[in-house]
């Protein structure tokens, strides 16, 4: 048996903010506060260990449905860290790309996004995608109607649709399938995320809660996808 390389692309669902809060004694706001700081400390950490692609599951479609003071309050910690730490990624060659239904979001924050991309655009160390009112479903749909309007206007023949042709459409058209799918907080569910994108992705579940994760926690995570024998679908020792 072969073990695996390390991974190029990282992805993580980061859950247990709430029931990190709780736990604590703290309202939901806190957990998300502590979130957004694991969610700064594993950018670092993928970059120390040498990990070209991180992508973070900030934000999803269904999340809209979620009281509207925790919206705020998520929306106020996105706009803040959108301000407060695009300079210092900057400084760390972070490059950040957004995916998602942007249109959702409020214009302000449209407009922040747009400046921290264009600002981070050069940069190459490690590209951070983080996924804002995103839905797995509904990427497909987007790109199932893009093809179809090509189609008709008669720009794509049938015969051209094929998975790379598909793929082109999806929001991650620039990044290579995640290797790697961590999810915090010991469910074990994708939750409508990267569905098309994950279809051969190693999966690792751990009970640490978001809010604790650490470059151990990550490290760890590496360990067990480089143990492990990825086939793509052959028997064992065809590949």
């Amino acid at each position: 048996m072969s073990a695996a390389a390390a991974p190029r692309h990282i992805a993580v669902i980061m859950d247990g903010n709430g029931r990190w809060a709780k736990a604590h004694g703290l309202p939901r706001i806190a957990g998300h506060r502590r979130g957004a700081e694991a969610a700064r400390r594993t950018v670092i950490a993928a970059a120390e260990l040498g990990i070209p692609y991180l992508t973070l599951f900030g934000f999803s479609s269904e999340n809209w449905k979620r009281p509207s003071a925790e919206i705020q309050d998520l929306m106020g910690l996105l706009r803040h860290y959108l301000r407060g730490e695009i300079a210092e990624l900057h400084r760390n060659g972070v490059r950040l790309k957004v995916i998602g239904d942007l249109a959702t979001l409020d214009p302000d924050i449209i407009s922040l996004i747009g400046h921290a991309e264009a600002m981070t655009r050069d940069n190459s160390r490690i590209i951070l995608t983080i996924a804002l009112s995103y839905g797995g479903r509904a990427e497909i749909v987007t790109a199932v109607r893009a093809i179809a309007r090509q189609v008709a206007s008669g720009d794509l023949g049938v015969d051209a649709i094929d998975e790379e042709c598909f793929a082109r459409r999806l929001f991650t058209a620039e990044l290579p399938d995640p290797d790697l799918l961590i999810r915090t907080s010991g469910e074990q569910r994708i939750s409508n995320f990267l569905l098309w994108q994950s279809a051969y992705s190693e999966f690792v579940f751990t009970r640490t809660l978001w809010p604790d994760f650490s470059k151990d926690d990550l490290q760890q995570a590496i360990d067990e996808f480089c143990g492990r024998e990825r086939r793509y679908g052959a028997s064992v020792g065809s590949r």
